[in-house]
């Protein structure tokens, strides 16, 4: 009775393995086909012109969303799978799709499809393209969900990745027709509308269906857990297509209301929706931390610190002066380690956890102990929190 789910425990293990480096690869040939395609279209210059000026966009974008994840920083090899996705998966994906969608526009509007590729198509490809890695993600490994801002980041680095690939091949074309340019023309006027104005753009539109999401992991109920992420989705692809609309069929008054009425009332609201999650996910660490402390998992005398942000940045700073960088770092991991056994917790405590939660409970025991006991190791990084102001 046992070697079964042994093995297939064993056969998880291998596929948790495998499939990151079939995907990095696939991605990464992906990403080839791209870069032969620009440099054949548009030529290496400007491609490198391009990838240049769309890096200040893309790093402000997920210097963002890295500050947003940090009550638990969501694995760095996902983020970066997600990235990756996103610049090179997605992309091509959506390039095959969007010239179906050119075609049969041409058949509908008598040979104009440049309008309904840009209004109708590219948003319902280019949303569902970029939502594929998160629902996929969703549904592989649900435990690295633990609500609406989890939903938000992964949708958000997605779409930075394939905004990323954009950028790169709208900045290259407007190179070669005008060369750096100025205010009015050129790389320049491009870098203010895309780089400035909108950075957020596409991880705006993207992080609805990561909204539906992260409601969906929040729920035990089967018809919210279907009907919020395809709600979320509609609206990526509704506020998509009234973007492109603005932006090509629109006249420059047009993108100003747009911009002004509708996107940035979007944006806003995202932003609140984010700081009210965090604030929630800091209640559930926080409730969750003394029953830990009664079961002698963590001190007593660390929960205070570990129940905010301030607190445990304030205790790692006190390390760090103190004892050293590598004393710091043991005492991050094992803030880390607290804070996804309390979302774990929380999550038995719904009926929102899954059928392994269990298994998963004792994972994520075992790493807390691991990590406390690799801070009691680095000399002084324990003790350097009662020297830490509480607050």
């Amino acid at each position: 009775m046992t070697a079964y789910p042994a093995r297939k425990r064993a056969n998880q293990r291998r596929w948790t393995v495998l499939l990151p480096v079939v995907g990095l690869i696939a991605l990464g040939v992906c990403g080839l086909v791209l870069l032969a395609l620009g440099t054949s279209k548009i030529g290496a210059g400007p491609i490198l012109v391009g990838a240049v000026a769309a890096l200040v966009p893309v790093a402000a974008v997920l210097g963002a969303f890295l500050w947003v994840d940090r009550w638990e920083p969501e694995p760095a090899k996902i983020l970066l799978l997600a990235f990756a996705w996103g610049a090179c998966g997605a992309t091509i994906t959506s390039l095959v799709f969007n010239q179906t969608a050119h075609v049969l526009g041409e058949l509908i509007n008598d040979g104009d499809g440049s309008t309904f590729a840009a209004v109708v198509g590219a948003p319902i490809v280019e949303e569902a393209t970029k939502a594929a890695f998160v629902i996929a993600l969703f549904l592989r490994r649900r435990e690295e969900f633990d609500g609406v801002v989890d939903g938000i980041v992964y949708a958000g680095v997605t779409a930075a990745g394939f905004a990323y690939t954009e950028n790169i091949y709208y900045f290259a074309r407007v190179f070669v027709d005008s060369g750096l340019g100025d205010l009015s023309s050129g790389v320049v006027a491009l870098f203010i509308l895309r780089g400035v104005l909108s950075p957020f753009a596409h991880p705006l539109f993207t992080a609805m269906t990561g909204i539906g999401i992260g409601i969906a992991s929040m729920t035990a109920n089967r018809r919210v857990r279907v009907v919020a992420p395809v709600l979320g989705y509609l609206g990526a692809a509704g506020l998509h297509s009234l973007w492109n609309f603005s932006t090509t069929v629109g006249t420059g008054s047009t993108f100003i209301n747009l911009y002004f009425l509708i996107m940035v009332p979007v944006f806003a609201g995202t932003v609140w929706l984010v700081v009210w999650q965090r604030r929630r996910e800091q209640r559930i660490v926080a409730g969750q931390l003394p029953e830990m402390a009664a079961r002698r998992w963590i001190a007593s005398s660390e929960v205070t610190l570990l129940a905010s942000l301030q607190g445990r940045r304030r205790w790692r700073r006190a390390v760090r002066r103190k004892v050293g960088d590598q004393a710091a770092r043991a005492v991050a991991g094992y803030q880390v380690a607290a804070t996804e056994l309390a979302f774990l917790r929380h999550r038995i405590a719904l009926g929102t956890a899954g059928h392994e939660a269990d298994r998963r409970h004792e994972v994520l025991l075992e790493a807390l102990i691991t990590a406390r006991q690799a801070a009691v190791d680095a000399p002084g990084a324990l003790k350097a929190a009662g020297g830490v102001r509480r607050s």
